[in-house]
């Protein structure tokens, strides 16, 4: 296996004109057009918050910038485990990219978890909604949008962990793709039962209430969430021979490139949304 890995340059492709790998060259250019669609959201939300308009809410009342702080250590975590992944596999250490993959999506999970609890307080408790303020409007619409990249790049991040399990043996296909089912079956199941879990556990915290009072509200869904986790466990204790290899190194670095534009996409939301209203 290392000669072989030897003869793979994860960083240029010969049989392109350009000596960069097609898969790479598509993600770059996609990136480059996100890049000026979030920057038009940003723009929009920094140019009404310099010019409120009368009755706009207090906004460093609102934040709690503790949770949004934590989220984004959680999120900057998350982009050092995919960096580990995407070295893992290019040098054709499988396993350990399964749990470094496993690690980014259980941080991406903690991630939306905390942005939920945000938007369901600042519509339950703050009454602020995407149709009653212009700072709703462009608030919800650019973090919403960052979201919805994050929910993109975990589904990401699990079909290519689901993947990397397909056996080498083609006679194996038919039971491989039920099992395949099966992960994905499971790991919905996990992630609903996690989710809720982990708005529990900041509501709790949010509400200054003990752990145990957590534990006894919520434990229900926790076995829920531990039988999930086991689930997960057993169907990643396949040790048969796969497909999956050190020349699969480009998709997860194309995913990489993708997790990691979204994180730097959030440090700038961070610095411009919320840090910037407690200077």
């Amino acid at each position: 296996m290392s000669s072989h890995a030897a003869t793979i340059d994860h960083h240029h492709d010969v049989t392109t004109s350009t000596g960069i790998p097609n898969k790479k060259l598509f993600m770059w250019a996609f990136l480059a057009s996100d890049c000026m669609f979030f920057g038009a959201l940003i723009s929009t939300h920094l140019i009404y918050r310099l010019h409120p308009p009368p009755g706009s809410p207090v906004v460093n009342k609102v934040f709690s910038i503790e949770l949004t702080s934590f989220s984004t250590f959680i999120l900057l975590m998350s982009s050092l485990l995919m960096a580990l992944a995407v070295n893992a596999i290019q040098k054709g250490l499988v396993r350990s990219t399964r749990h470094h993959l496993l690690g980014t999506i259980f941080f991406g999970l903690i991630f939306l978890g905390c942005q939920v609890f945000e938007f369901t307080h600042f519509v339950e408790e703050k009454h602020i909604t995407l149709s009653n303020s212009i700072f709703g409007s462009t608030f919800y619409t650019l973090t919403g949008t960052h979201g919805c990249h994050v929910a993109i790049g975990v589904l990401w991040l699990i079909l290519m962990y689901i993947r990397s399990f397909k056996p080498a043996d083609a006679d194996a296909g038919r039971p491989w793709i039920a099992r395949a089912f099966l992960h994905v079956l499971v790991f919905a199941v996990t992630i609903v039962a996690g989710m809720a879990s982990v708005l529990g556990l900041i509501h709790t915290l949010q509400a200054h209430e003990s752990l145990g009072e957590f534990a006894h509200t919520h434990v229900a869904v926790l076995l829920v969430t531990i039988a999930g986790l086991a689930g997960l466990s057993f169907l990643g204790t396949s040790k048969a021979a796969v497909e999956f290899s050190e020349a699969n190194a480009i998709d997860v670095e194309s995913m990489g490139l993708y997790w990691h534009f979204v994180d730097i996409v959030w440090i700038v939301i961070f610095t411009a949304v919320y840090l910037i209203e407690f200077l």
